[in-house]
């Protein structure tokens, strides 16, 4: 555990402008030392790599979305090509020209990685980078600074297989450290006092050697794989009827999945087979409705998936791996 940490606001920055000189306002604007981790808000980023662009915000969410997660209203929240999911898309139309919208930066990791180069072949410092932007998060009212693109430090800390305070070992634990410097920043800096850049100093031990850069923070981004929540849960039930892939190939399925479906109906059975469920039953509707529930399962788990009626009162859900 760390013992001791401070945060210093970098104070007195003009307002950046495309081209401007990043490394060259943060190093004569603060007494940088080696170990020492800058956290830059990604807007000064963007505007000094002229990330600006005409038109509208709506226009301009459009052109950065790679999907849709949820939408409510005007509302939309995205994921970009980054791979982070956003409100609008991380875009900004504060502080900016009307009829203009800063976009993030192209490759925040990239940018991360140019300024520490910079910094270390400029004023001989050894630095880590932490580029933030701010999001909200789901189940969590307000919002916080979280990083989007870093270079120099370690972006996830793993602790597993150590052991806590009773000698237990830890199974899971990861604290992303640079989400953490992200959001310790964020208390020195602030939208409205013009501060976009702080330095925090006493995270020495996190700081890579002069030419190691880490993963970056788009190792932070969970993957399609593994994201229990990867639409909103309108956007999910809609995808679940509407939106479903064939199979393509053969997949595995506990059938555990659909334990439950015929509770309290009577008159359905199901087959099992290695990668179809048939619906037998008294009632076509009933065998209808019993097949359609059961495809919404496989598709909320990932299942590619399709349904057929066959003969007499019977359907066939069959499932596997999505197509591409």
């Amino acid at each position: 555990m760390r013992k001791h940490l401070e945060i210093f606001p970098v104070t007195g920055l003009p307002e950046v402008t495309a081209g401007d000189d990043l490394a060259a306002l943060i190093a004569d604007g603060a007494d940088l030392r080696d170990g020492d981790v800058v956290s830059v808000t990604s807007k000064i980023v963007s505007k000094a790599e002229g990330r600006l662009t005409h038109g509208t915000r709506h226009e301009a969410v459009d052109a950065e979305l790679v999907r849709v997660v949820a939408q409510r209203g005007e509302t939309r929240i995205v994921q970009t090509r980054h791979g982070l999911v956003m409100a609008a898309a991380g875009t900004d139309t504060s502080n900016t020209a009307p009829g203009t919208v800063l976009l993030l930066p192209v490759d925040p990791d990239a940018s991360a990685r140019a300024l520490r180069a910079e910094l270390k072949e400029r004023y001989d410092v050894n630095v880590g980078i932490v580029v933030t932007d701010t999001l909200g998060r789901p189940w969590r009212n307000g919002q916080t600074d979280l990083a989007i693109g870093a270079a120099g430090v370690p972006v996830v800390e793993d602790l597993r297989g150590t052991t806590d305070s009773h000698g237990n070992v830890l199974a899971v634990t990861e604290p992303a450290l640079a989400d953490e410097v992200a959001s310790a920043s964020e208390l020195v800096k602030g939208k409205a006092d013009g501060v976009p850049v702080a330095v925090l100093r006493g995270l020495d031990d996190a700081v890579l050697p002069v030419g190691e850069h880490g993963p970056g923070a788009r190792a932070l981004v969970r993957d399609a794989e593994h994201d229990m929540f990867s639409l909103g849960t309108r956007e999910a039930a809609r995808a679940a009827v509407l939106e479903r892939q064939a199979p393509a190939a053969p997949r595995a399925v506990d059938p555990a999945l659909w334990s439950g479906l015929l509770t309290e109906v009577d008159g359905v059975r199901l087959q099992a087979d290695d990668n179809a469920v048939t619906v037998f039953g008294d009632e076509p509707v009933t065998v209808g409705v019993i097949a359609e529930r059961l495809a919404v399962l496989l598709h909320a788990e990932g299942y590619g998936v399709t349904v057929r009626p066959g003969p007499g009162n019977e359907a066939t859900v069959t499932f596997g791996s999505r197509s591409k």
